[in-house]
């Protein structure tokens, strides 16, 4: 007698937070002929529809790029897609669920993050789905731990940046993260989660801040009129902050020798915008960068002093304000390097805003094999002769 779980498909992993939606998707490639023959068309027709786009309605986008290839899950071949979209438009998701027919091919949809809950009606409601929610936390630590084991094409997964301060000479750096105890995950979201990880099954969330990437688009939008993440991530690049903040050497003249305070460090963010001289000649491009510089500083001199009461020298930065936002990171990296003396490595993931969501697709071989055990006590319906 051998026995095997049976997990129909498709499978997804999903995390809904507070401006993102984030899905992910196991395209299987090793199909039977007798596994293709069975197969329904509502399942065809959803492998179909995701596959054969990059981009789903205006503002949902499969990003081809992190597509993870012929990978091995729960003892299936196939491929790993990142599918994301604006949390405001999940309502378009849930109908397009019920006009597939989703719920012929499951009743139960794995999801994580706070939108799990917030929308849990509609999803049983419209599309007949109940949500098997998880932990947002235990998510976030399985799926760093999980996605890095994977590799990314034969890539590696974590990295910093060496010389960062030079962008002439900084480049990215492969970061082998086999024996990654301990860790500290700074999860930069609409707002931040700071966690202390431990061990796999011993970590804390030690603490947090409410601006986060929500706050920057927020400020961009008031400020320069910009709609989305993109558009202040683009002005934010081509703007100099230094025409907003005011400087340790706008107040004294250099340096702040005595506490070690280089002349170019912010004194006081958005400081020079109290003089209507400066307000006026300032652009939205300024701003933006400003902006981007206020949010990436506050959360980097968080995380530093959470490192040093924790004593842990890794700091591994993820979540949605870091897609495409190579300035924050490269700020980032030079800040904990600088103010820790050389102390502090901040460390990035490939994947860094699809943790969460590959995190509760890691999750579901735990939960399943508890609900079919649940189900079926004896293990009558999961023997194989």
């Amino acid at each position: 007698m051998k026995c095997k779980l049976l997990y129909s498909f498709p499978w997804f992993g999903m995390d809904i937070g507070g401006t993102l939606v984030k899905l992910t998707y196991f395209e299987p490639i090793d199909i039977s002929a007798e596994e293709e023959e069975e197969e329904v068309e509502s399942l065809k027709s959803i492998r179909k529809y995701l596959v054969s786009n990059v981009a789903y309605g205006s503002t949902g986008i499969r990003d081809v790029h992190l597509e993870l290839k012929n990978l091995s899950l729960f003892g299936r071949k196939g491929n790993l897609h990142f599918i994301r979209f604006p949390t405001h438009d999940l309502p378009t998701f849930i109908q397009m669920g019920r006009d597939k027919n989703f719920s012929t091919l499951h009743t139960v949809l794995c999801a994580t993050g706070g939108g799990a809950y917030k929308f849990e009606e509609e999803f049983r409601t419209i599309v007949n789905l109940q949500l098997h929610k998880l932990d947002e936390l235990d998510c976030l630590v399985n799926g760093l731990l999980h996605i890095d084991s994977l590799s990314f094409n034969g890539q590696a997964e974590c990295y910093y940046f060496e010389n960062a301060s030079d962008p002439e000479k900084c480049q990215k750096m492969p970061f082998n993260l086999d024996d990654p105890y301990p860790l500290l995950v700074v999860n930069i979201g609409s707002g931040v989660s700071i966690l202390a990880v431990y061990s796999k099954d011993h970590y804390k969330r030690v603490t947090g801040t409410s601006l986060g990437g929500g706050t920057f688009l927020g400020l961009c939008c008031l400020l320069t009129g910009c709609e989305t993440f993109d558009e202040a991530l683009e002005m934010a690049s081509k703007g100099d902050s230094t025409n907003a903040d005011k400087l340790v050497r706008d107040i004294y003249g250099g340096d702040y020798e005595r506490f070690g305070l280089p002349g170019w460090a912010v004194a006081s963010s958005f400081g020079n915008m109290i003089c209507r001289e400066k307000r006026e000649s300032v652009s939205r491009e300024d701003l933006a960068r400003a902006t981007l510089v206020t949010i990436t500083n506050n959360i980097g001199s968080i995380a530093k002093m959470c490192a040093l009461n924790e004593k842990i020298n890794r700091v591994v930065f993820v979540g949605n304000f870091l897609r495409v936002n190579t300035l924050s990171m490269k700020l980032l990296a030079y800040a904990l390097d600088y103010w820790s003396r050389g102390q502090l490595k901040a460390l990035f993931l490939e994947h860094e805003v699809r943790v969460s969501a590959t995190g509760a697709h890691h999750l579901l071989p735990l939960w399943a094999s508890t609900a079919d055990r649940d189900r079926d006590p004896e293990g009558e319906g999961n023997t194989d002769t």
